[in-house]
Formats: structure tokens, C-alpha cells, sequence
């Protein structure tokens, strides 16, 4: 054997002696397996994975186990007892994208309510990839969730066939349909409400920046929401598109500005405002006496930046709680009405002005 095997050989030796020692010294649990238990038990394995799941075991030995676990400090791995129930107390929730304010807020909800009734959360992020969406439905199903909540941007035949194949209970938050549990926020309302604002307001040339129509709650229930409710004004309105990413609204919103010289720009997200409003300091045009702009979402950011922004504040946090508890409800066989509608309210602030004063 060469010298420099014989200096690996001890540092690994060194290296297993120093984190047994630690272990030792500063008891850490982490450390202690069910392997453990058993050999200090002098049980099977299996005797104390049955224990721990609430399975038969002699008055004796359930003593001896609990003795030896409060000793170590041993704390079993809630996630791997769930999987190997008949019945987990796991909620499997999706997400198009982790970066947004509404999927924030709406998972604090979720993991909120679901804590205080003693269930779990694991989150599946789809990075606004249906194929992966739909492959993450699976995925959970295998993995023994007990229900799953979807934060959809689109619901298409393939989610439908996903849905009954892994035959979970399923709630929908952000999108409608008509075989599925669902919890939406009224985006076709709270469009009209802006609709009727805006008009009041005396604007004339109006601009609706939207999204993909793909996307029914944003793309087309708030674009046909604020149609009707400027069904009554004398005004034109034209619609445009472009994606939820900030920095694409900007270039959009310039060449709107450009094109159709608004005197309003509704804007379909709260960060399409707030590209918007970039792009009128860009454009040399000032908020709101040059171009007034709203958005929906109801951001923090919105009522602290100058001008604030005149906005429908959506509730998500109070959504995903609600979703939470249909989705434990329907967990447990309870009836749950098919559709669930979430509070919103018009948040009236600087960025739109009054062209009849």
C-alpha cells in the first residue's frame, strides 16, 4: 500500500471517528434510526415501524420502544410515516411559478390552514410548463398525496384525463370548470367594476393590456369584464397582449403608447402595470395627467410606489386558506359546493385621473 492511500485511509478514518464522537457528545437525533431503536430494543425493525404506526404490539415492547425513543430524542420522519399509511395527511399543491406575489401569498394561506388541521403541504412547481404540469398531478398521485390543490393557468383535456385516472380529490384555485372543484377570485366581476370606473372617470381612448387567452381568468374574463362595464361610456377601447413578465410589458406598453396614444391603459396584472408606468417615465409621459393606469392583483409594492397604483386588491391569502379547508373537506368525503368565489375589492389611488374636472 503507497503512502498516499495510507494518509486517505486515516484522514477517512479520523473524519468517521470525529462525527461518531460528535454525535455522541451532542446526542443529535437526526442521527438516531429506526434501525437504532430496533437494536437497542432488541426487536425487529419491523416491530418498531409497526409501533410507530400505530400497529399491535405487546404492552412490554410498546414500553421498551418508548423508553428508548425518549432517550435518543428520536423523532420519526412525519413525510415517510404518511407514505406508508393507507390514509396520508399530505396536500399536494402546483404552481405555474414560484416568483409570484399571488402564488406567495396563496401557498402562506394554504400551509397556514393546513397546519392548524394537521396536514402537509408539498409544492410542485411547473415553471408554466403544462407537459410538466401534468406529469406533476401524476407524480403526487404516486407518491400517496391525499388530495391536490392547482393553481391552474389553463385547464386542457389532458388535466381533465389526469384528474379522473389518478381519481384524488382535486380543487382548482384561479380557473373554473365544470367537473372540477373550483375557487376563483371573480376576475369577470371585478372587471367590470374597473370598467365602470374608468368610464366614469370621462376616459375616452382606452387601452386594455392583456395576456394569452389561453389563460381564461386573465387573458379573457378580465379583458371581456372591462368591456362590459364600458358598455354604457362613449369611448373607444382597443386590446393588446403580452405576457406577465415585467419587462415584456414595458416594450408592450411603449408601442401602445406609440401606436394608440391612450389617455388609459388598464393593464391585466399588477407587474403589466407596473412595466406600464415604467414605460411612461421612459417615455417622458406623466401618471396619471398624460396616461391614468390600473392593474389587478392588489400587490404591497402598488401602494407605496409613486403614483400609487389604482388596483383590485384580490384576497390570496384568505383563498388559499378557503382552499385549504374545501380541499380537506373533500379529502374526508364531506360535501363541498363546486364552485367557490373569493373576496375582492377596487382600491382607488393616484395613477388614474378625473377627465371631467
Amino acid at each position: 500500500m503507497n503512502q498516499k492511500v495510507k494518509q486517505l485511509l486515516n484522514i477517512h478514518a479520523i473524519f468517521v471517528y470525529t462525527v461518531k464522537e460528535a454525535a455522541t457528545k451532542y446526542g443529535d437525533e437526526r442521527m438516531t434510526t429506526i434501525a437504532d431503536i430496533a437494536r437497542l430494543a432488541g426487536v425487529a425493525k419491523s416491530t418498531v415501524s409497526r409501533y410507530l404506526n400505530g400497529g399491535s404490539v405487546s404492552d412490554a415492547t410498546k414500553r421498551k420502544i418508548e423508553g428508548i425513543i425518549k432517550e435518543t430524542n428520536y423523532s420519526p420522519n412525519a413525510f415517510a410515516q404518511s407514505l406508508k399509511a393507507k390514509k396520508t395527511n399530505i396536500i399536494g399543491v402546483i404552481v405555474p411559478r414560484m416568483g409570484s406575489f399571488a402564488t406567495s401569498r396563496t401557498l402562506d394561506g394554504i400551509d397556514q390552514e393546513l397546519r392548524d388541521h394537521h396536514y402537509q403541504m408539498i409544492v410542485s412547481n411547473s415553471n408554466q410548463d403544462l407537459e410538466r404540469e401534468i406529469e406533476n398531478i401524476y407524480t403526487l398521485a404516486k407518491q400517496k398525496v391525499a388530495g391536490i390543490i392547482l393553481l391552474a393557468v389553463q385547464i386542457t383535456k389532458a388535466h381533465l384525463e389526469a384528474f379522473r385516472t389518478i381519481s384524488i380529490p382535486v380543487l382548482l384555485i384561479g380557473q373554473e370548470h365544470k367537473e372540477v372543484h373550483s375557487l376563483i377570485h371573480q376576475d369577470y366581476e371585478a372587471a367590470c367594476d374597473i370598467g365602470r370606473y374608468i368610464g366614469e372617470k370621462g376616459h375616452k381612448k382606452i387601452a386594455f393590456l392583456g395576456v394569452t387567452e389561453k389563460d381564461i381568468a386573465v387573458g379573457v374574463k378580465r379583458k371581456e369584464g372591462v368591456k362590459q362595464g364600458l358598455k354604457d361610456s362613449d369611448c373607444e377601447i382597443r386590446c393588446y397582449e403580452t405576457s406577465f413578465n415585467m419587462s415584456d410589458a414595458i416594450g408592450a406598453a411603449t408601442a401602445v403608447m406609440k401606436e394608440f396614444n391612450p389617455s388609459m391603459i388598464v393593464c391585466a396584472t399588477d407587474n403589466i402595470a407596473l412595466g406600464t408606468l415604467k414605460a411612461a417615465y421612459l417615455n417622458g409621459l406623466r401618471v396619471p395627467e398624460d396616461v391614468s393606469i390600473t392593474g389587478f392583483g392588489g400587490y404591497e409594492i402598488t401602494g407605496v410606489i409613486h403614483p400609487s397604483l389604482t388596483t383590485v386588491k384580490y384576497y390570496y391569502k384568505e383563498a388559499g386558506q378557503m382552499g385549504a379547508q374545501r380541499i380537506i373537506k373533500l379529502v374526508n368525503g364531506e360535501e363541498v359546493e363546486k364552485l367557490t368565489l373569493s373576496n375582492y375589492e377596487l382600491i382607488e389611488r393616484e395613477s388614474v385621473d378625473d377627465r371631467f374636472t
